[in-house]
């Protein structure tokens, strides 16, 4: 149980987290800001939080714990802005979905206090951005990946397993590197692929009925491109050199495929095409497993 979360950021993400605290019983009270005052009203008439703070600093005062809900590109000033109040008793996390350009920040301005912080990346959310999207289920049954560094206290890594457990996920621990490298492979570049997709469609004269034709392949294919622009700027050039790498992989493979199809080599087209196939039927047997 935790007396108060400082909450930074009452967004889709931040919101969620609120709530889910607050319906496991491990929360009293929640304090949170937002660099727009009518969402953190919004979020205070939803129930979401308990206090609006007039700032990032104030919102962490008293806390015991305090998580970063912001774009990853804010998240040196926010530590800027809250290091003063944070103590060694303090939890902080975030909830970025890369790690080393946060922790390379959290090195810079928390320095000595460094260890309060535990890097978090939970592996859910929606295409639908603000507050008014929270949901105290967004993180049940999801993967949350904890990516400690050296310095990180063995005592707030207990604490911050010990509460996305209890929040009904399942929790891994990973090094950053190991870790942007992998989500820039199976997130960051499906993100950028469909949103080029989009692009390259929107960018044809037909596109309007191309668009009107399309099924329910489509649309789940392309429900990724329809993420905050905001949010996914920062993702993607924050990773951008394991993105880039896993960018050239994708055109490597795709040119394979256009290779085989400008040829009619209608054998070797088959053989890639099943090699996908089998790769993807296996993971889904691999991810449906029951978990002992």
């Amino acid at each position: 149980m935790f007396d108060q979360l400082g909450l930074i950021g009452c967004g889709l993400m931040g919101g969620s987290f609120a709530l889910a605290l607050k319906r496991a019983g491990l929360v009293k009270r929640v304090v949170g800001y937002s660099k727009s005052p009518s969402t953190t009203e919004r979020a205070r008439l939803m129930g979401v939080i308990d206090v609006e703070a007039p700032s990032a600093l104030l919102a962490v005062s008293g806390a015991d714990l305090v998580l970063l809900a912001v774009p990853v590109s804010a998240t040196e000033a926010t530590f800027k802005a809250i290091r003063h109040l944070l103590t060694k008793d303090t939890l902080v996390m975030d909830v970025g979905s890369t790690k080393r350009e946060v922790i390379d920040a959290a090195r810079r301005v928390l320095r000595d206090q460094v260890g309060v912080f535990v890097p978090a990346h939970p592996i859910t959310g929606k295409e639908l951005a603000g507050v008014e999207h929270a949901d105290a289920d967004l993180y049940r049954g999801r993967q949350v990946i904890l990516t400690p560094i050296e310095r990180t206290l063995t005592t707030q890594i207990d604490k911050a397993q010990k509460l996305w457990t209890a929040l009904g996920c399942d929790v891994k621990l990973m090094s950053p590197e190991a870790h942007d490298a992998a989500y820039a492979a199976v997130s960051h570049l499906p993100h950028m692929i469909a949103f080029a997709m989009m692009n390259a469609i929107k960018g044809q004269a037909e596109a309007d009925e191309f668009l009107s034709l399309a099924g329910p392949g489509f649309r789940d294919f392309t429900r990724i491109a329809a993420s905050d622009p905001h949010v996914w700027r920062d993702i993607l050039i924050s990773n951008r050199e394991e993105l880039l790498a896993q960018s050239r992989h994708f055109q490597r493979a795709l040119y394979a495929l256009e290779q085989t199809l400008s040829g009619s080599n209608a054998e070797a087209l088959e053989t890639l095409i099943d090699q996908a196939s089998q790769a993807r039927a296996h993971w889904r047997m691999s991810t449906n497993k029951p978990k002992s």
